[in-house]
């Protein structure tokens, strides 16, 4: 199934995190880049780019059990594909090494439903220019956008532009169309220069 995106500008420049083993805050790669996805997409999660001599393998532990599915899983691989995702692939997903350390895990949803909203998988920076886009399986839409519980105003075109990142944008958003219903939640993050600095 494809699915037509009303817009995914994101205009981020996204940190590159090269994790030094002893360095357990790093977040799995997650292609698409976003948090929420319809069923029937293909999603890559990738613990692959971590440098150090030990190897990382995708972690997951699902919000909901399915027959013959058990809630927590791990592969043996550094990169994994769900081709295509169901919504009981929904859940953390994290990166762990050979000697059981963990980094920080990504909460991934997968919804059956007819609203996503394009949430970036890892956090912005500070100073960042983000457009947030409510998309709607292949029809132009109108969307209202909010955050930790405030309506943030409804948009014509479906998207919500945040120019200068700070961190007061940080948290919770979603969306909703009128007669169509609304997105799941995801989590913005934003961390401060001095923290990316620190990590690269």
């Amino acid at each position: 199934m494809e699915v037509t995106a009303l817009c995914f500008t994101l205009m981020v420049e996204l940190l590159v995190l090269l994790v030094d083993p002893r360095c357990f805050a790093a977040l799995p790669r997650v292609r698409p880049d976003r948090l929420q996805f319809f069923e029937y997409e293909n999603v890559t999660v990738d613990c692959a780019a971590f440098s150090g001599s030990t190897e990382w393998r995708v972690m997951r532990k699902l919000n909901q059990t399915q027959p013959k599915r058990s809630v927590s899983w791990n592969s043996s691989s550094p990169s994994v594909s769900i081709h295509p995702a169901f919504s009981y692939d929904s859940g953390a997903y994290w990166c762990e090494d050979s000697e059981g350390r963990t980094g920080d895990a990504l909460s991934i949803t997968v919804t059956d439903g007819s609203v996503i909203l394009d949430v970036p998988a890892r956090p912005v920076e500070d100073g960042d220019h983000l457009v947030l886009c409510c998309t709607m399986k292949d029809l132009k839409i109108i969307a209202d956008f909010y955050r930790d519980g405030s309506h943030l105003g409804t948009r014509y075109d479906a998207t919500l532009t945040l120019p200068n990142v700070s961190q007061g944008d940080a948290g919770l958003y979603w969306c909703s169309v009128s007669g169509a219903g609304t997105s799941p939640q995801s989590r913005l993050g934003v961390r401060k220069q001095a923290e990316a600095d620190e990590e690269t």
